[in-house]
């Protein structure tokens, strides 16, 4: 069959999909967005030590007010891709004529290559937010990068004494060691609403194995809503985390950077059969991404 597709997404309003496509990436539900960064933006957290003493009749200054800076530079991010649309249309045409009560299909073939594209921006912006690398193309700085990530430039981020890798049988043991460091060491923000221990979803199956084990309020195969939580502390599941590594941190400590209200942020769909006659379309996608961490010293990492 014959198949024409027309060049109607570019410019400012394609960045209505980009934001879609970041948004799958399922961390940003756990860190502290901040969008529409040109070229760089300063987090600044205040910090105050004394300052509440007992009421006299003068004015004496007391106590002291410490303000703490960093930069968040998000890396300009594109793909470029050469498409058959053979390639997609198969599938596509699956959707659309899928019978069934699931979630209908995109009304067009050219919405289904952008949601397409937006699951690999997603997937890769999730990578990237753990163990990116700016040196690597296609990535940012991520948090747990080697000597090169946001906690090991910040130096001041709390090491973990556990280490190892983590199974059913060691799971708990692993996070108890995490919520006494966590205790010796933040506890200045242990009962803060946002704060989570972000695991990903292989340590997460191992603590729910154990749980499922232990029988906890009859949960002997976590059958039922229970909220993920250990020892009371909320449990964020990342799937860009590596494995046998948690964190523990707030969710208002954390950052991620993005741009996406400029011409910069777009995304571009040609269909090249009216320019050469070939049966290709070719798809550009720009934007950004970047993290950084607020207080390092207010943050947890076992690794």
């Amino acid at each position: 069959m014959a198949f024409t597709t027309t060049s109607n997404f570019a410019g400012k309003a394609a960045g209505f999909y980009i934001s879609a496509a970041l948004k799958q990436a399922n961390s940003l539900d756990f860190l502290t967005s901040m969008e529409n960064i040109k070229y760089k933006s300063n987090i600044q957290r205040m910090a105050g030590s004394g300052v509440v003493k007992n009421a006299t009749c003068d004015f004496t200054d007391a106590g002291t007010l410490a303000l703490t800076e960093k930069v968040l530079e998000p890396k300009n991010l594109q793909i470029n891709l050469d498409l058959c649309k053979s390639t997609l249309l198969d599938s596509w045409e699956a959707l659309q004529m899928r019978a069934g009560a699931g979630a209908p299909p995109p009304a067009s073939f050219n919405d289904y290559v952008i949601s397409y594209m937006g699951e690999i921006i997603a997937e890769a912006t999730e990578e990237s937010i753990w163990s990116g690398a700016d040196a690597t193309a296609g990535e940012f700085e991520g948090f747990l990068t080697g000597t090169t990530g946001a906690f090991a430039v910040d130096g001041t981020v709390v090491a973990s004494t556990a280490s190892g890798a983590y199974t059913a049988a060691n799971i708990i043991a692993n996070l108890q060691t995490l919520t006494a460091d966590m205790a010796a060491n933040i506890s200045a923000v242990l009962r803060k609403e946002d704060l989570h221990i972000y695991m990903n979803p292989k340590t997460y199956a191992f603590y729910v194995s154990a749980v499922s084990t232990l029988g906890y309020v009859n949960a002997y195969n976590m059958n039922g809503d229970y909220a993920p939580v250990f020892e009371g502390y909320k449990i964020a599941v990342c799937n860009g985390m590596p494995d046998n590594q948690l964190v523990a941190a707030e969710k208002s400590n954390l950052f991620f950077g993005t741009d996406l209200l400029s011409d910069s942020t777009r995304i571009t769909l040609m269909d090249m059969a009216a320019l050469d006659g070939s049966d290709n379309m070719r798809l550009v996608a720009r934007y950004s991404g970047g993290v950084q961490l607020g207080v390092g010293a207010d943050i947890v990492h076992q690794d």
